[in-house]
């Protein structure tokens, strides 16, 4: 199900990453190495206090991820007040304008539904071609979307957007994600599963967890892998 496109540049830094699984199990019935796994000294994109942080790691070239996206909108109209969602355009190389589209859509508050719309440009519609478009070419398809073309080409090029592309490799390789998609719990945990379903359901139960521990800091979760 994992589309497996990462550079030999980053395979080797994700190695640095990998922990080693384990069979221990929780309350809620997750098994580490089959159901997920511990991120060592994993931490959250962004820290909000109060928020259990979950972000799926996706590219917009990504045939599963297009697949996975109509199953993701359903899921996260049915998130809790305290779980913070995010997306995150893996930015495996630098200048990748699929990742950087997304930048842009972020810093100029594209309407409802732009990021849903892409997917089905490239995946659907075929407006853009699934690998190698060029950033001119996103800034046309973002203008007929409804964003100023002008505006789209600088936020696509601007440090802003540089920025993200760095956070996001430093994020790919910290949590070492292995393909796209892939849902990360909190910084701490990566999400396996056999099906879009499966995925999902056990991320709403690493949540759980994670909601659990905040509540009560001084109960740490039970199967956690010691660095």
């Amino acid at each position: 199900m994992i589309e497996r496109l990462i550079p030999v540049l980053l395979m080797l830094a994700l190695a640095v990453g990998t922990v080693l699984p384990s069979t221990a199990r929780a309350d809620d019935g997750l098994v580490e190495g089959r159901d997920y796994v511990v991120i060592s000294n994993g931490q959250p994109l962004r820290t909000e206090p109060g928020k259990v942080e979950v972000v799926e790691v996706f590219a917009y070239w990504c045939h599963v991820c297009n697949d996975f996206q109509p199953h993701v909108s359903r899921w996260q109209r049915t998130l809790a007040g305290d779980v913070a969602f995010r997306y995150l355009p893996a930015a495996f190389t630098s200048g990748d304008p699929y990742a950087r589209a997304y930048f842009a859509l972020d810093s100029l508050d594209a309407p409802a539904g732009t990021h849903e719309a892409i997917f089905r440009a490239i995946h659907v519609e075929q407006a853009l071609p699934q690998r190698g478009a060029s950033l001119d070419e996103f800034a046309t398809l973002l203008g007929e979307l409804g964003l100023d073309r002008s505006a789209a080409t600088a936020a696509m090029r601007s440090p802003e957007a540089d920025a993200g592309m760095r956070s996001s490799r430093d994020f790919i390789i910290a949590t070492a994600i292995q393909g796209t998609p892939s849902m990360i719990v909190n910084g701490r945990y990566r999400v396996l599963g056999r099906n879009f379903g499966d995925m999902l359901r056990i991320t709403d139960l690493l949540v759980a967890r994670e909601r659990a521990a905040t509540s009560n800091p001084s109960v740490s979760a039970p199967d956690e892998s010691t660095p």
